[in-house]
């Protein structure tokens, strides 16, 4: 299956690469790995949610914004990759959750992310997951992705 037609089927489309805001690569290869630098729910540099899970922002929100930060992870690993049908599979996603006291449905929030990844690669989006609750995040973002994933070649 081509990444890309997926996407398109999907209504879908890798965002432009969100610009480092501070001394990072967009994505790491490494022993046949590719690692993502964390990536909140931006669209064109703006958060599109702020605030904690819980109180300012509800579940969701929270899926939606975990999608967005996905789409923007895929765009890290297609601009090192240069093109995301390289991918294997997916081995890891980590997810951050900002959240008020007493919120506990942090897997709630990220499975947006999981569902989506699943979507766009069939078999090959299966993964294994965290998704942890933090007190703050970024510039007040409600959620943060990071991804490994196994590729086909690497240099």
């Amino acid at each position: 299956m081509d990444i890309y037609k997926r996407l398109e089927e999907l209504g879908l489309a890798v965002p432009e690469l969100p610009k480092p805001v501070a001394s990072y690569e967009p994505a790491v290869i490494y022993n046949g790995l590719i690692y993502s630098a964390g990536q909140t729910g931006t669209v064109k540099q703006k958060l599109v949610h702020t605030g904690k899970l819980g109180r300012e922002v509800t579940i969701e929100e929270g899926k939606e914004s975990a999608r967005l930060s996905l789409l923007n992870c895929l765009s890290e690993l297609e601009h090192v990759l240069g093109d995301l049908n390289r991918i294997e599979r997916f081995v890891k996603m980590t997810g951050f959750v900002a959240s008020a006291p007493g919120f506990v449905n942090q897997p709630e929030v990220v499975e947006g992310a999981s569902a989506l990844l699943l979507d766009i690669f069939g078999d090959r989006g299966a993964h294994a997951r965290s998704a942890i609750g933090v007190a703050e995040l970024p510039y007040n973002a409600p959620v943060e992705i990071e991804l490994t994933a196994a590729i086909r070649s690497f240099d």
